[in-house]
C-alpha cells in the first residue's frame, strides 16, 4: 500500500509499505483524510517533535476519517464510516486512575515517542484496535469528520477549565488548534468568545466562526481582567503573560499549545495579585465523541479547513500548513477520487 513517510528533517516522500492484516479485535480501515497537525510540522520540519526524534520511517497523521476494509469479527460491515481515537492507553497510576491519557507507557497514532514508532494514518489502511474506532453519523462528511481528534483536544481543555458554559473567554492564537478552541466555547454556551492573533489572516477565520470580537496582538491590547477563561492556544512562551493579563481576578487559564521543552521568561506577577489558577491540558480522555456530535451538528466548522490537498501533493500540503497566515486546517486527501 501507499504510506506518506516522514524519513528525518525536511525528508517526506510517498513510499510502499506493506498492506496490515488484522489480527484479534482489530479492524483495518480504508483511510479517506488527514489532518496535518503541529506535532506532523515539527517531525517534518525539524525531524523531532521535542524529545522524540524521528528514528525510522515515520507515517504521520493522528486526525483521520476513513471507512471500514475489514472486521474479521463481522461487526463493522465494510464501508462503515468512521474516525479514530489515535490512542493506546498505558499502565493505571495511582492518583490518575480517571485519567487514562496521562498512563505511563501509552502511545500515539504517528508519534515517535515509542520504539518502534507509533505509525499514523497518513496511508492507504491502516490497522487500529476495534476500541479506538467511532463509528460517524451518516450525515457527517468524512473530510469534516477529521476534525475530531482536534476538536476533542480542545473540548478536554474546556473540561480542564471547569466549563466555559455563560463565561467570557480569551481564545490566545488563532491558528487550527486556536480556531477549535474558539468553535468549542461558542458549542458549549460561552457568553463571549474573543480570539487574538498576531496575523489577520487566522483572525479572518475565528470571526467566520462567529467569535464576538478579535484582537490583534502588537496593534491592539487584550482588555485587561476582561476574561473568566483565557485558552492559551498559541504555544508561544511570549504569549502566556498577555494571557495573565487578560484573565479577571480569581479567574482560569489554560495552556492548550505545546511550549517548548525549556526555560522561557514568563511574568507570573499577574498570577499572584490576581490569583490566578494556571492549568495545563494535554490530549484528551473520551471527548472525540462529543467531537463528533458537534462536527455533525454544526457544517460552519467546515471553515476551519482551508486547504485540501491529494496525496500525491503532500509536500505541498506540508509547506501550506506551516503558512499560518493563509492557512487554517490543512487537510490531506488519502489517494481518494480526487487525486491529481
Amino acid at each position: 500500500m501507499r504510506a506518506i513517510v516522514i524519513n528525518g528533517r525536511l525528508d517526506l516522500t510517498e513510499a510502499e509499505v506493506p498492506t496490515p492484516e488484522p489480527g484479534a479485535e482489530q479492524v483495518r480501515l480504508r483511510m479517506a483524510f488527514g489532518g496535518i497537525c503541529g506535532s506532523d510540522l515539527h517531525y517534518y520540519n525539524e525531524g523531532a517533535n521535542g524529545e522524540y526524534v524521528v528514528r525510522e520511517p515515520l507515517v504521520p497523521g493522528h486526525e483521520v476519517s476513513g471507512t471500514v476494509d475489514l472486521d474479521p469479527s463481522g461487526e463493522l460491515a465494510p464501508g462503515t464510516p468512521v474516525t479514530v481515537h489515535p490512542a493506546r492507553f498505558g499502565t493505571p497510576e495511582h492518583g490518575i486512575e480517571d485519567r487514562r491519557h496521562l498512563w505511563p507507557g501509552g502511545s500515539y497514532l504517528g508519534s515517535a515517542s515509542t520504539w518502534p514508532h507509533t505509525q499514523g494514518g497518513m496511508s492507504e489502511y491502516l490497522v487500529v484496535e476495534k476500541d479506538m474506532v467511532r463509528v460517524l453519523p451518516g450525515s457527517l462528511p468524512l473530510r469534516r469528520a477529521a476534525l475530531a481528534e482536534p476538536l476533542a483536544v480542545a473540548l478536554h481543555a474546556i473540561v480542564v477549565a471547569g466549563g466555559v458554559a455563560g463565561k467570557r473567554v480569551l481564545v490566545s492564537g488563532s491558528g487550527p488548534i486556536g480556531l477549535l478552541a474558539a468553535a468549542a466555547a461558542l458549542a458549549k454556551g460561552a457568553a463571549e468568545v474573543v480570539a487574538t492573533d498576531v496575523l489577520t489572516g487566522p483572525l479572518e477565520r475565528a470571526r467566520a466562526l462567529g467569535v464576538h470580537g478579535t484582537v490583534q496582538v502588537g496593534v491592539e491590547e487584550i482588555p485587561a481582567a476582561a476574561f473568566d477563561v483565557v485558552l492559551e492556544c498559541s504555544g508561544v512562551p511570549a504569549a502566556i503573560s498577555p494571557a495573565l493579563v487578560g484573565a479577571r481576578r480569581a479567574g482560569i487559564v489554560v495552556q492548550v499549545g505545546m511550549v517548548p521543552n525549556e526555560a522561557r521568561p514568563v511574568n507570573l506577577a499577574p498570577l499572584v495579585s490576581k490569583e490566578l489558577q494556571l492549568r495545563g491540558t494535554f490530549r484528551f480522555d473520551d471527548e472525540i465523541d462529543e467531537a463528533v456530535a458537534i462536527l455533525d451538528a454544526t457544517p460552519s466548522i467546515d471553515q476551519v479547513i482551508t486547504h485540501t490537498l491529494p496525496a500525491g501533493r503532500a509536500l505541498e500540503a506540508f509547506a501550506a500548513a506551516k503558512d499560518s497566515e493563509r492557512s487554517g486546517k490543512v487537510v490531506v486527501s488519502l489517494w481518494g477520487d480526487d487525486e491529481e
